[in-house]
């Protein structure tokens, strides 16, 4: 009986062993794989080589929609902060979206992250270009609106290189709050705009906040309010890394990523940004105003003939005899030169005549009695087709032209349209589009004002937002004057005409002169070498009228006249390097 039980009882027990094992293998591979999820994510975090998917969905900070809003809204506060709008206090905050929701990113990602910011910031700021496009292309629209749209996707192009380049820098294990700063200060050094812009824009009205120009240019600039947008992106980034958790393969508890904590460092250089600035911004205004007052002075004068862009070549005379008359004005005044916009003398004149002392004096220039500056246009027949040149010419108080200047960057659209030398067929296409050449000299316009030989360099159109043309101008000419004369008509009743004036003064704090902008239809003015606005017609666009005020002629050497973009391509040597190579473990 025993026997026979304990037999029973084993047979038992083995059968129910074998009902369980089934049951046990199953919750062990269960377990495995929970493991093997687990040091997956761990391997993410701690930085082992696992998919690039799950790399990334374990490392970025800000994922999915929300990271695209952030992107979007980056490039929303940044027109905003822009001129135009002029809500400056933004540029302090206006990357913050886009830094953070960078971090983590893989660079295709972040390089559509950038592009979508780019794109937001170009349609906001650069909306204008569709009626620009309607006015000369003669195109619907709808058809506008698409090339608007291509214009600004290339332009955001700027802030997608800066999303690639800091995605690649990052990823190969270098600091990100640096290689952002470096890849931001790339982009705006080597990335080919139609319309040029530069961050530094943003506090254009803050002349305290402007004067680091003369050491690094606007991009400069633009680094200062970069580093003081990552020190106050800062807490948000640590709070963002303290909020992923991690679990610890084979333990029970959770542990923090360890990157929750703010770098004080960070928060550092970007307070340091703001205090430098702010420091050698004062002192420099203070330094340069005592340079003014002791500095030989003169008295300019402009004048705003705010006539239609049809209008001109519909009724030249009428644009004509306003300037006439509010020369004879600004004459009677006392001024010591006077300043005309851009192809004021409407009529299309032969190069040879142009420079034989008689023919724009028996026309007009004999009766102006004051020097005078004043934009033409001049063409001339080649044996391939006829040339010609958006030209400013200067003339003395007997009338007799002593100097002339070709425009040299032309306006894409309005002087010439891209590819139109190799598809002659798109001129059929966009009728109104000019086909203008570009110039080739340097060489100031030297004038007589007050007895003394002047030297003064004119920058014809949006040459005045280009620091690099500008910088060249200046070491080759070393002038005592700066003129830009413009014709922003073109772009209607927007916000184009402050962006222009705004990128502008900036010019004037790089070469410390001052700078006189006589445009059509606004807005004029004079900015003294602080950047500051003398006189102008902020309140008065679209009207025809004259202003004049003190000027001091000034020379000097800067040291970004000196070193010119230098600096920066060395940065841009560093941060592609970066991209390509990784750190190595301290």
């Amino acid at each position: 009986m025993s026997a026979d039980g304990d037999a029973k009882k084993d047979a038992a027990k083995a059968s129910a062993d074998a009902t369980k094992a089934p049951d046990e293998a199953q919750t062990g591979a269960n377990a495995k794989k929970d493991d093997g999820a687990d040091a997956k994510k761990g391997a993410a975090v701690e930085g082992t080589k696992v998919s690039p998917g799950v790399q990334r969905e374990a490392r970025a900070l800000v994922r999915g929609k929300l990271a695209w809003a952030g992107a979007a809204l980056s490039g929303c506060l940044y027109f905003v902060s822009f001129a135009g709008f002029d809500v400056w206090p933004l540029a302090f905050v206006a990357l913050v979206p886009l830094y953070v929701v960078l971090i983590g990113q893989t660079p295709k990602r972040a390089a559509l992250l950038g592009l979508l910011c780019g794109f937001a910031m170009n349609m906001g700021g650069f909306y204008w270009l569709a009626n620009m496009l309607r006015t000369f292309s003669g195109f619907g629209l709808f058809l506008c609106l698409f090339f608007t749209s291509f214009i600004c996707v290339y332009q955001g192009g700027r802030l997608a290189l800066l999303g690639w380049l800091t995605g690649r820098a990052a990823q190969r294990g270098w600091p990100f709050p640096l290689v952002f700063g470096a890849a931001f200060a790339a982009s705006e050094l080597v990335f080919p705009l139609l319309f040029p812009w530069y961050f530094a824009g943003a506090v254009h009205n803050v002349p305290v906040l402007m004067q680091l120009a003369d050491v690094g240019g606007p991009i400069l600039v633009s680094t200062m309010l970069v580093a003081i947008n990552v020190a106050i992106a800062e807490p948000l980034r640590a709070k963002l890394a303290g909020a992923v958790r991690v679990t610890k393969s084979g333990a029970n508890e959770e542990r923090a990523t360890g990157a929750g904590a703010i770098d004080r460092r960070v928060v550092g250089v970007g307070v340091i940004a703001l205090v430098v600035g702010v420091l050698y911004g004062a002192i420099r205004i203070s330094m340069t105003n005592s340079r003014v007052a002791a500095a030989e002075s003169a008295r300019v004068g402009y004048v705003q003939g705010n006539m239609g862009l049809m209008q001109k070549r519909e009724n030249p005379g009428e644009g004509l005899r306003r300037h006439l008359s509010h020369t004879s004005d600004l004459r009677a005044k006392g001024v010591d030169l006077v300043v005309w916009s851009e192809t004021s003398a409407t009529f299309p004149t032969r190069e040879d005549l142009a420079m034989k002392q008689n023919f724009f004096r028996d026309r007009f220039t004999s009766k102006l009695g004051v020097p005078t500056i004043f934009g033409a246009v001049l063409y001339r027949t080649d044996p391939d087709r006829e040339r010609w040149f958006n030209t400013a010419l200067g003339s003395d108080v007997r009338g007799e032209i002593k100097g002339r200047y070709d425009k040299q960057f032309l306006l894409a659209f309005g002087e010439y349209l891209p590819l139109g030398d190799t598809f002659p067929i798109l001129y059929k296409w966009s009728p109104h589009s000019g086909r203008f050449s570009a110039g080739t000299s340097l060489e100031p316009i030297k004038l007589e004002v007050k007895g003394k030989e002047r030297a003064i360099t004119v920058l014809i159109c949006y040459e005045d937002v280009l620091p690099g043309f500008t910088n060249r101008a200046v070491a080759h000419a070393d002038p005592e004057l700066l003129v830009n004369m413009t014709n922003d008509a073109w772009f209607g009743d927007t916000t184009e005409p402050w962006e222009h004036l705004a990128l502008a003064k900036f010019r004037a704090v790089e070469h410390r002169r001052f700078l006189v902008r006589s445009t059509n239809s606004g807005v004029s003015a004079i900015i003294d070498p602080n950047g500051k606005l003398v006189e102008g017609t902020v309140s008065t666009p679209f009207k025809a009228e004259s202003h004049d005020a003190e000027i001091r002629w000034l020379r000097g050497v800067t040291v970004y006249e000196i070193l010119g973009d230098i600096p920066w391509y060395l940065v841009t040597f560093g941060i592609v390097v970066a991209s390509f190579r990784r750190r190595r473990p301290a």
